[in-house]
């Protein structure tokens, strides 16, 4: 793998992050809620995929998911304790406004209304996703997110929330890893609505990105100042396998269908030129209608959101590449459109339960990289986190050190980031607790809690009161063995 030849001692002029930095957790409405089916609300898309055969793992699926709909004082209070300053929630669309049309179901709000003030009455900041992937079904029967008339929608419902909410919540997303919504769910089909159709894919996209600029015009009629408008992305933090010109050009097909086509119209006011001419053989993009660019960033961002997990390491195309292993499960159709040949290598090392390497070097380049291509534009570390297969003891106590080790070793790296200028100005958990997670259903455990799905009982694990240490003082602990991280590799 390509890095340059510096390297960056473990140890920093300080382990004490900025005053004021947030420190939080991240959940999905769909993930963690449960009452599919009470006080109004209508089936999602994932609602539906969930419950068709062979789509999920086990045949599960979010009904009741870990109940935060009827827990969420305790899932508060369990927060309180672990002295998080900040809860990053989604809200479900089609509990808000069921079929994604007309007014609000106040029963739905009221949901997220009693949250809210049950996190501002424990000094716990609310940060609102308005969409992480739960679209009302009814839109996707209309056409879904290809369709240009999924963002109009997306701005009507986007206003109720904030004229609900907008009076307590500061900081507002508006869409979480619209890559994922995109990609994986019109793309590869891996996740809903499971459609496998690459030009549809690429008119998803430019909708997302329209529904996002059409929905912060919505949110800055309505909310205060104060408020501050974010998005939420999942870079891919790409690096050619090999220095060849054939490599390079691999990691920058994946670079533009996987970041630029989100970031250049988003923060820059253009689709990136190359990713037209990738992707002229199936689609002349003459749905990008005059005026759309303007719109999108018609409301400049105050934060940009990042999601990082492990970085993607490709090549060209070879004999011997074998199946696609891009981390995005397993599908025969390609979530990379006009780039279906690039291939895709996991480096040695540690991996996680889902298979991803354990690499901290990616999250600190990824943060230099877009400090200096967006210069001025604050970063947050939206999720980041670690699946393990977690158990509890005989004394049943969780204990997971290698979750500790990777929160540790990215931690580490957002420091050293921070100290060499990155405005990076919090970092929140993936995620609070286990919960469903998408097609993997419950065989994945992301969560600092551990959720026992007969009982729901919630046990903190050992990664939950490290991360509760480092939350309360803003000191990250020395490690006993702290990894070495590279200067940046190469973009």
């Amino acid at each position: 793998m390509p890095a340059s030849d510096t390297r960056l001692s473990a140890a920093t002029s300080s382990h004490e992050f900025p005053m004021g930095f947030m420190w939080g957790s991240s959940t999905a409405s769909y993930q963690i809620e449960g009452a599919a089916a009470e006080d109004g609300r209508t089936p999602s898309i994932w609602d539906v995929f969930s419950h068709t055969p062979g789509k999920v793992w086990n045949g599960d699926n979010g009904d009741v998911a870990a109940d935060h709909y009827h827990l969420y004082r305790d899932d508060v209070r369990l927060m309180s304790d672990l002295g998080l300053s900040a809860y990053r929630f989604s809200v479900s669309w089609s509990r808000v406004q069921p079929t994604g049309r007309g007014p609000a179901v106040q029963r739905g709000l009221d949901f997220y209304r009693s949250l809210v003030d049950e996190l501002l009455e424990h000094d716990i900041e609310p940060v609102v996703t308005l969409y992480h992937w739960d679209l009302p079904q009814e839109l996707e029967d209309a056409g879904g997110w290809p369709q240009r008339d999924t963002a109009e929608r997306f701005a009507d419902y986007a206003r109720l929330t904030a004229e609900a909410l907008g009076d307590r919540v500061r900081l507002w997303t508006t869409l979480n890893e619209p890559w994922c919504s995109a990609f994986l769910g019109y793309g590869s089909g891996v996740h809903a609505p499971g459609r496998t159709e690459p030009a549809a894919a690429l008119r998803a996209a430019h909708h997302l990105n329209l529904a996002h600029g059409l929905g912060a015009t919505a949110l800055r009629s309505v909310l205060p100042a104060r408020a501050q408008l974010s998005i939420t992305l999942n870079p891919h933090q790409v690096r050619p396998l090999t220095r060849s010109p054939e490599d390079r050009d691999a990691a920058r097909r994946i670079d533009a269908v996987g970041n630029r086509i989100f970031t250049g119209p988003l923060i820059k006011g253009a689709y990136p030129q190359d990713l037209i001419t990738d992707t002229e053989r199936l689609t002349d993009w003459s749905f990008v209608r005059d005026g759309d660019l303007a719109a999108i960033r018609r409301h400049p961002l105050d934060v940009l959101g990042v999601n990082y997990y492990t970085p993607s390491v490709v090549s060209a195309a070879t004999s011997t590449s074998g199946p696609r292993s891009d981390g995005h499960g397993n599908s025969e159709h390609s979530p990379w459109p006009a780039a279906e040949s690039v291939a895709f290598h996991q480096p040695p090392g540690e991996r996680t339960a889902m298979g991803w390497s354990v690499d901290p070097t990616g999250l600190y380049d990824l943060l230099m990289s877009f400090s200096r291509q967006f210069p001025g534009l604050p970063l947050m570390i939206t999720e980041n986190g670690a699946a393990y297969d977690d158990a509890p003891g005989p004394d049943g106590q969780v204990e997971d050190p290698e979750r500790i080790a990777y929160l540790h070793a990215h931690l580490d790296a957002v420091l050293k980031a921070i100290n060499n200028g990155a405005d990076v100005l919090g970092y929140f958990l993936w995620s609070l607790m286990d919960n469903f997670e998408w097609a993997y259903g419950y065989s994945k455990r992301f969560g600092a809690v551990y959720i026992d799905y007969d009982t729901l009982t919630r046990t903190p694990k050992s990664s939950a009161h490290w991360y509760s240490g480092v939350a309360r003082t803003g000191r990250l602990p020395e490690a006993t063995a702290a990894p070495v991280l590279s200067a940046e590799s190469e973009e």
